[in-house]
């Protein structure tokens, strides 16, 4: 009974008691660390930590310099790295690693740092910068994901360490994605059972000390704990944007896209660098939040079908990334007309009375009450569940978006991407289980 009469922790005495937990089993920590609020919030825990209890131990810090970055964005990171170079041991990375922008209908990808594109890097490069040659597993193929998972296992041996922890400032509340990554019941291979964390490798864990807090959580710990943050959140408050959506991620990627224009705004000197460093971003800045880019409604040309305009949107591109939205719509046509896309009985029955033909399937593999619907490609369909169903015009917002992995069209993956990723599941698999 006194038991359950026990005060239940708030969110800062739960992490506080994570965090003394990895102090005290590794021997190696190092905090993933952005410079945004989450990131920032978890390596002021940390610092806090060591100085209360006044530990004779230094912790890393991981920081992937993208080389555009607002300019309070860099302030932050240089203070926090410069008032705590006592116990911080800093991993500044700054190598060409493929990072996705969606800012340009002729390439998928960037390379931040790139030696070819010196001459119009938007800042020197820092002095303590750690380079690609730092690293032996570098390749030109090495996206900006792959790397992390990469560098967490390069540290281990660097340190020598018998036991590795990286931590990492994700919260649930930003995402489904993340929310699973915590609660999925097919999440293996945590260190003691612990469901905030993650085995990545043999003696190396990832851990999220506040997946459970609230964006209002990180702000009242701020405030009360006179913590140092980032100052582009108290821009971005003033120029209207909502505590929920004021994140510091890379500039260019599908979802960056329609707060693209602040920059020049809130940093006029960074927008005129970038604009010449990647392509497409004058042209993302003015026209990301309208029909150009596909937000909003988007209009067929009079005189063609979503499908003619489909071919005259490919038309414009370079041969590589043409064929990429080719094999991707492939493999989608081949999808829904063999094996068929899950919908709700109230879609179905939708369909039906709009009289598109329609094969519906009994049960399917999917953990999900939905039925499986084979059907043909569709030009355009006026329907609620429109993001649902496979269409022409889809594509062709697709391509307006420059969203060259698909991710709008809910694309399945093509060969490659498909061979990519068994290569990455099979090195893992005795960590995460054979059903992962």
């Amino acid at each position: 009974m006194e038991r359950a009469m026990e005060r239940r922790r708030n969110v800062y005495e739960a992490a506080l008691s994570r965090i003394e937990k990895i102090f005290s089993d590794f021997d190696n920590i190092y905090v993933s660390f952005s410079g945004g609020k989450d990131s920032g919030v978890l390596l002021n825990l940390c610092i806090d930590y060591i100085r209360r209890h006044k530990l004779k131990r230094r912790i890393g810090v991981f920081h992937m310099d993208y080389e555009v970055q607002y300019s309070a964005t860099l302030q932050y990171v240089e203070k926090v790295f410069s008032e705590n170079t006592d116990i911080l041991d800093i991993y500044r990375v700054c190598v060409p690693f493929k990072v996705s922008t969606c800012t340009s209908m002729h390439q998928s990808y960037w390379r931040p740092w790139d030696e070819e594109m010196k001459e119009i890097w938007v800042r020197e490069m820092p002095r303590s910068a750690f380079r690609k040659e730092d690293f032996d597993f570098f390749s030109d193929d090495l996206w900006d994901y792959d790397f992390q998972m990469r560098f967490a296992e390069w540290l281990h041996r660097y340190k020598r360490a018998a036991r590795t922890c990286c931590l990492v400032g994700i919260r649930t509340q930003e995402s489904f994605n993340r929310w699973r990554a915590i609660h999925s019941d097919k999440n293996y291979c945590c260190y003691e059972r612990f469901k905030w964390t993650r085995k990545i490798a043999d003696d190396v864990y990832n851990a999220y000390p506040i997946y459970d807090w609230r964006t209002t959580d990180v702000w009242v710990a701020n405030g009360r704990f006179g913590w140092s943050y980032n100052h582009l959140y108290d821009l971005y408050y003033q120029a209207g944007v909502s505590l929920e959506k004021q994140r510091v991620a890379s500039p260019f990627i599908s979802a960056a896209i329609p707060s693209l224009q602040l920059y020049r705004a809130i940093d006029p000197q960074m927008w005129g660098r970038m604009i010449n460093r990647v392509n497409g971003v004058n042209f993302a800045g003015i026209y990301g939040n309208t029909s150009a880019m596909g937000w909003y409604k988007v209009k067929c040309p009079k005189g063609m079908t979503w499908e003619d305009y489909m071919h005259f949107l490919l038309s414009t591109l370079p041969d590589d990334i043409r064929q990429g939205y080719l094999d991707k719509l492939s493999v989608s046509i081949a999808f829904w007309r063999n094996k068929g896309g899950c919908l709700a009985d109230e879609t179905i029955e939708k369909l039906r009375r709009m009289g598109v033909e329609i094969s519906v399937g009994d049960s399917t593999n999917y953990k999900t009450d939905k039925k499986p619907v084979r059907m043909e490609y569709l030009d355009d369909i006026d329907i609620e569940e429109f993001r649902e169903l496979p269409s022409f015009k889809r594509m062709c917002i697709c391509i307006l978006k420059n969203d060259h992995a698909c991710k709008y069209m809910g694309f399945a993956p093509t060969k490659d991407e498909k061979e990519r990723r068994n290569q990455i599941m099979e090195k893992y698999k005795k960590y995460y289980g054979e059903d992962r």
